[in-house]
């Protein structure tokens, strides 16, 4: 006959401490949405209804594909009648290095973690946290200075445009605070809402910009000096092949914001829909889809990328592109507003305003799917961080202050943009050139490393050129380290526990404890050498040093401190039987708060009350507290008692925490 109905304690306990969302009010509101840890399955688990590829294609595009009111101007200003060339080298980064990286980085990372979670299992225990928290910073720098860049650049060329009211003028912080905190209201709505503004935003840009293309070539077909000129252009400083090439590469670093889009796509992931009825067909189909999104994009990119510099650089005089000159940051307006007359030209201008206002959406949609996985999860964060609304507030309120601290100015912005963008492509690049190593892969491995070079020399040529980027990232990386220590000294006595498993001969033994005399002893070891002596002599100690009745039946609690630097995890207790000794044991980040969430754990399900027996740790109190926020051990009980005493206010239900010695 099965005994298990009888047994005291059930297979699983939740989270002692957990309490329930509000679903009303404010509070719930704000709540109601929250992001799904790293790892756990998105299709149930994330905050919002997946939506087919080419939608939040979209969504990703606002800022991929916005780059195009401003790269052409950006190419020929740097590489001259090179830029074409420049733009070709891009172009095939894009095809043949970007596409295939980033493709593999959503097969290896399908829950949107990317190349974060690929390289966050190359370090352990604190280095890997650490390891994280600066790379999130790049992250950081690169995704809120996509927001209030965009904004500050939508203002630009509001501020250009003739028909702008002249009472505006002069007012570019006011407006772009104005911007930001409708691209907040609208993330606040929620991620359908956002790819409902971003579908007609993208197809409207991308159409005018055909129109321009299309009239362009027509315009370069009927100028039978345009081409002559500009191949004049390509040659007139002579150097023969290298003479065209080296200037296009020298350029190179500078076009690299035209790969931007390909880390947003894959931190999205978690929203693009899936086919299939089982979780793994679902994740091949997300996978495969979300390969579909980045193939798209790319190929569509890059032919108006190709395009765009051509007829940019063949048609539009080269005073143009200098600064103060009317092509300058703006290039295809300019054609917009020269070949199709100010009303196209206007139209024109406003649907680049609304996309770059709105490409910040992209770099926020990053933001909420990446960052909420990881800081609450280390206890680096509150655990509200998990939820969309109050973290689209706080980045709203970061990219406001950002914008103030910098005026708006698009320039002083952009070189910590770029550092950012930079960084996380060659961390995508490292993250797969190790996979392709470690799967035997020597051709991939090969061609991703050159890959990781190119972006290296990039990201070195944009440090070089633009300093303050990687002094302003290092002020994201310091800030998201700091606050996020702090945060984890903070939370360090919660429970720390998402829910808590007995094995079949821990519920027995613990049914049997209470059986014997209706008390519940439980004596803490640290285990030494595991035998039947130890277990001998740390009982007729307890029972000297504490009030343990001679008759009182006695089970054992090791916690096993695997690995400090993780804040929570699933407790499996494990019933073990050494002599005749019964011993509960655990493996858990911190052995205080393991001890207190069981002892919860015990009280809540058997109804007895349970007491546990210590002795007092030797060494220096600072010494030993230190030891415990970074090893997760030290002088253990009274840190039991303080979270206990946090997590329940009636004295009269706690636990009995007893210290001998």
């Amino acid at each position: 006959m099965d005994a298990s109905p009888r047994l005291a304690v059930p297979e699983s306990v939740d989270n002692p401490a957990r309490e329930a969302l509000p679903r009303r009010g404010l509070a719930g509101w704000l709540l109601k949405h929250q992001v799904a840890p790293v790892g756990r399955a998105s299709d149930e688990a994330h905050a919002h209804k997946p939506q087919a590829w080419w939608k939040v294609m979209c969504l990703t595009g606002v800022d991929y594909f916005s780059t195009l009111s401003y790269l052409p101007a950006i190419a020929a200003l740097a590489a001259g009648a090179l830029s074409p060339l420049a733009t070709l080298l891009i172009v095939a980064l894009t095809l043949f290095g970007m596409l295939p990286m980033y493709r593999r980085v959503a097969k290896e990372s399908p829950h949107g973690q990317g190349s974060v979670a690929m390289l966050e299992s190359l370090l352990p225990f604190w280095r890997g946290k650490i390891f994280v928290l600066v790379l999130l910073g790049f992250v950081a720098t690169s995704w809120i200075i996509t927001i209030t860049l965009s904004a500050a650049d939508a203002t630009v060329h509001m501020e250009e445009n003739p028909a702008l009211p002249a009472f505006l003028h002069g007012k570019e912080v006011l407006i772009t605070v104005v911007l930001l905190l409708i691209l907040g209201g609208v993330f606040l709505l929620g991620f359908s809402e956002a790819i409902g503004v971003a579908i007609p935003l993208v197809a409207v840009f991308l159409v005018l910009n055909a129109v321009i293309v299309v009239v362009g070539i027509g315009e370069v077909v009927a100028t039978p000096d345009a081409l002559s000129t500009w191949a004049d252009r390509l040659t007139e400083n002579g150097g023969g092949f290298f003479g065209i090439i080296g200037p296009a590469v020298l350029a190179f670093p500078l076009l690299v914001l035209g790969l931007s889009g390909f880390e947003t796509g894959v931190s999205m992931m978690p929203l693009v829909k899936a086919d299939g009825t089982t979780d793994e067909e679902r994740m091949t189909s997300r996978v495969r889809n979300t390969g579909r999104l980045l193939a798209t994009a790319a190929l569509i990119m890059s032919v108006y990328l190709i395009a765009t510099s051509f007829i940019t650089t063949v048609l539009i005089p080269e005073k143009e592109f200098q600064p103060g000159g009317e092509a300058n940051g703006r290039a295809l307006a300019y054609l917009a507003h020269e070949y199709l007359g100010s009303a196209f030209g206007t139209i024109y201008d406003i649907s680049s305003i609304l996309i770059l206002w709105f490409a910040g959406a992209s770099a926020m949609a990053g933001l909420i799917n990446i960052v909420p996985r990881y800081l609450p999860a280390y206890g680096m964060a509150p655990e509200w961080g998990r939820a969309v609304r109050p973290v689209v507030l706080v980045y709203t309120v970061i990219s406001v202050g950002i914008t103030i601290a910098f005026g708006a100015d698009v320039n002083a912005q952009a070189g910590a943009y770029a550092t950012g963008i930079l960084a996380m492509m060659v961390s995508g690049a490292v993250a797969v050139t190790i996979s392709a190593a470690r799967h035997g892969q020597r051709r991939a491995t090969v061609a991703f490393a050159v890959l990781t070079l190119i972006l290296i020399y990039a990201l070195g040529a944009n440090v070089v050129e633009k300093p303050d980027g990687i002094a302003i990232s290092a002020a994201f990386i310091a800030g998201i380290v700091v606050v996020s220590l702090i945060s984890r000294v903070t939370r360090t006595t919660e429970l720390r526990v998402e829910r808590i498993e007995f094995d079949e001969a821990a519920r027995r033994y613990v049914t049997q404890n209470i059986d014997h005399d209706g008390r519940l002893d439980l004596v803490a070891n640290k285990r030494q050498a595991g035998d039947e002596e130890e277990y001998r002599l740390k009982e007729d100690e307890q029972r000297g040093l504490n009030p343990l009745p001679g008759a009182a039946d006695v089970l054992f609690l090791e916690i096993d401190v695997v690995d400090p630097s993780e804040f929570s995890n699933v407790l499996r207790v494990r019933g073990i039987e050494v002599g005749g000794h019964r011993i509960l044991r655990v493996e858990a980040p911190a052995a205080p708060n393991a001890i207190a969430a069981i002892l919860f754990a015990l009280r809540d399900t058997t109804d007895v009350l349970p007491r546990c027996h210590f002795e007092w740790s030797e060494g220096n109190p600072l010494h030993l507290l230190f030891r415990y926020l970074i090893l997760g051990q030290g002088d253990t009980p009274p840190v039991v008692r303080e979270i206990i005493r946090q997590h329940e206010s009636d004295q009269a239900r706690r636990p009995g925490i007893h210290v001998g010695g």
